[in-house]
């Protein structure tokens, strides 16, 4: 029997060999590679330096006494924190209609999809076009209504809630998708129960549905929590990180630093710190779910 469990665990190992092997190189070595920069002061200018560890400590330094990092990290936390929390208070309440009997919704579902399967730079534009003023014609009725608004992505007050407002548009449909596929697999049992020991909406929403989803909304709100670490599309079209640095989030910070100043090495520390700060949180909240080891 142990010779054929050892047998077994062999026979797996060699199946999983060849999907190891694509995710080491696609994934570990990439990592890797990107450490070792973040310990040179690598620039495009000046090839040699793509070797110099004379002082691998420099570039992290340099990310303690960059006001303008600090900055970004700033508008990082604003822009996370709304945009997951939006999506996830339209996801659940969009989910909860959805949830309903009803043909006429069941109908509806495919169409509240559709801004999360367009391809983010598509997204991009269509705020583009509603957010320029002389060929919105968000722009035009609010004009003719005698409401004008203002270039919202060009107005300093404004510019990080127009990126927003386009990020929880284009996002909320996942989790409403998510949360909607976990209120599917609530046990009706449950609800008739409570609802027979005199339970209205908000009790039943409460200490049932709420309960029920932990895990659901938990990695929901994991999901969208690193995506919304990687924004860029949006950005990059609608504001370029401008007015000034009002929109200017960390990960586009390290862009900057490594295609418009060519100081790789130092775009590189950047996004070492950005990615561990995001397996931290991500260890943090898988734990949070019940999926992490716990001391008995």
């Amino acid at each position: 029997m142990a010779r054929s469990a050892a047998l077994d665990r062999r026979f797996h190992w060699w199946c999983l060999a060849p999907t190891l092997a694509v995710l080491a190189v696609v994934t570990l070595l990439p990592t890797l590679y990107l450490l070792a920069t973040s310990l040179t002061p690598l620039n495009l200018t000046q090839p040699r330096t793509a070797w110099d560890f004379s002082q691998p400590g420099r570039n992290y330094t340099f990310l303690a006494a960059d006001g303008r990092l600090h900055g970004s990290f700033w508008v990082q936390l604003k822009l996370s924190a709304w945009t997951v929390g939006l999506q996830m208070l339209l996801g659940f309440l969009f989910a909860l209609l959805l949830n309903l009997r009803s043909r006429f919704l069941e109908a509806l579902r495919t169409v509240f999809l559709i801004p999360m399967v367009l391809p983010p730079i598509v997204v991009a534009i269509i705020w583009k076009v509603l957010y320029t003023p002389d060929i919105s014609p968000v722009h035009w009725a609010l004009a003719a209504l005698g409401w004008p608004m203002p270039a919202l992505i060009t107005h300093p007050a404004y510019a990080l809630l127009a990126i927003i407002v386009a990020d929880v548009w284009e996002w909320f449909p996942f989790t409403m998708l998510m949360i909607l596929a976990g209120l599917q697999m609530l046990p009706q049992e449950m609800v008739d129960a409570a609802r027979i020991d005199g339970a209205g909406a908000w009790r039943l929403t409460r200490h049932i549905v709420l309960p029920f989803l932990r895990g659901v909304l938990l990695v929901a709100a994991l999901f969208r929590l690193i995506d919304s670490i990687k924004a860029f599309p949006l950005i990059f079209i609608l504001t370029d990180g401008g007015p000034g640095t009002v929109t200017e989030v960390t990960n586009y910070y390290s862009y900057i630093q490594a295609f418009n100043f060519s100081y790789l090495g130092y775009s590189s520390a950047i996004t070492v710190v950005l990615v561990s700060a995001t397996v931290v949180l991500s260890a943090i909240i898988v734990r949070a779910v019940g999926w992490g080891p716990r001391s008995e």
